[in-house]
């Protein structure tokens, strides 16, 4: 089993699913294989605390890994990149829970459905039972184990609490049919009176808890680094949109009879895209240094989410600038562009990335507070 996100692994899982990608788009999951070579890369041990055998690793290469993989498929990407980051979240479940989980290995698959918060939870005994139904768990149907958030108490005892459930205790419904992102099977979760242990359970307040003699990737608030499990698969599918409309206007041309990519309009176009395109890498490329080094801040967690979200603007208006200038031909299902152009526009549409909440907490991190004179 390959212990890190090592070139060799990754170029092995990205082969696989460049060669499965048609089918998880039409059957809107991953292989069974293609799911067991996810976690075989690396990437669901990657978050993992050392003592369960897990990496600890760093976001740089995890952002890295994810929008390489996303070049060859992004639903592929996406899955890897989100079991990754739920290890992260359930590794600050109490010591039995996490034992639980990783106790006999860490390449686990943990899916999540987190925000917003879902079903009903009633205290019961030394733990919550818990019941309801959580729309748009990404990777369900390989999970182990899947993270589900509910409000519990009343009052000012009314609280967000996450729960741990393993896979012989939900049910997946098949609800997902989106237009991009087909292939990551981001079905429904149903749970009907699971009794969840208290150690397998924790609330928000606890996950926003920084303990300082915990690993670096342990020590980050979740705002800081949320947006590279979302980000990282739309850069590479704007990386793989980019080639295909370079592959498809240098095969072809004009009524005229000239390349159409030696036109000045084709040229303007891919200049912009490309620079667009190269401004997110880099965007996400200072927020996952920033997250692995810098000073745990107010600023520092306002500036990532800030790039985060310019950084999925950047690839949404790059592909989309692309697809106009490609024509009809671009539109057809068969389309590589087309089909990048959906990825893109459905993993850049995630909250997480959303402008209007970036901006609005870059501007309180950074701008004197209300009432007071600058």
């Amino acid at each position: 089993m390959t212990t890190a996100l090592s070139s060799a692994a990754l170029d092995s899982l990205a082969d696989q699913a460049g060669r499965a990608a048609g089918a998880a788009h039409e059957h809107r999951r991953l292989p069974a294989e293609l799911a067991e070579a996810v976690s075989a890369s690396g990437f669901t041990r990657h978050f993992v605390p050392e003592r369960w055998g897990g990496e600890e690793g760093t976001f740089t290469e995890f952002a890295r890994a994810g929008a390489g993989l996303a070049e060859e498929c992004a639903s592929t990407a996406w899955c890897a990149a989100l079991y990754a980051a739920h290890g992260r979240l359930a590794a600050y479940l109490p010591e039995d829970g996490q034992r639980d989980l990783w106790g006999r290995s860490p390449d686990v698959r943990i899916a999540a459905a987190v925000m917003p918060p879902a079903g009903r939870a009633v205290a019961e005994g030394d733990g919550w039972s818990l019941s309801g139904e959580w729309a748009f768990a990404s990777g369900i149907d390989h999970a182990h184990w899947v993270l589900l958030a509910g409000r519990t108490g009343a009052g000012e005892e009314r609280t967000v609490r996450v729960f741990a459930v393993p896979r012989h205790e939900f049910e997946v419904l098949d609800t997902w049919d989106s237009t991009g992102l087909r292939g990551t099977g981001s079905n429904t979760v149903r749970v009907k009176d699971v009794l969840v242990p208290s150690h397998r359970s924790l609330t928000l307040v606890e996950l926003a808890h920084i303990d300082p003699d915990r690993a670096r990737c342990h020590r980050v608030p979740y705002l800081s680094v949320a947006g590279i499990q979302f980000l990282a698969p739309a850069l590479g599918a704007a990386r793989r949109a980019r080639q295909a409309w370079i592959g498809d206007m240098s095969a072809r041309c004009r009524a005229d009879g000239r390349p159409a990519h030696t036109t000045a309009t084709a040229q303007q176009v891919l200049t912009r895209a490309s620079a667009e395109i190269h401004a997110a890498e880099l965007l996400l490329g200072e927020a996952a240094r920033r997250a692995d080094e810098d000073p745990v801040t107010p600023s520092a967690v306002a500036e990532n989410v800030r790039d985060f979200s310019v950084a999925a603007e950047l690839c949404g208006a790059a592909v989309g600038r692309l697809v106009r200038a490609a024509g009809a031909r671009a539109l057809t299902g068969s389309s590589p562009l087309y089909r990048a152009w959906q990825d893109v526009c459905v993993a850049t549409g995630h909250a997480s990335l959303g402008f209007e909440a970036a901006s609005s907490h870059y501007a309180q991190a950074v701008l004197p507070a209300a009432g007071t004179e600058a």
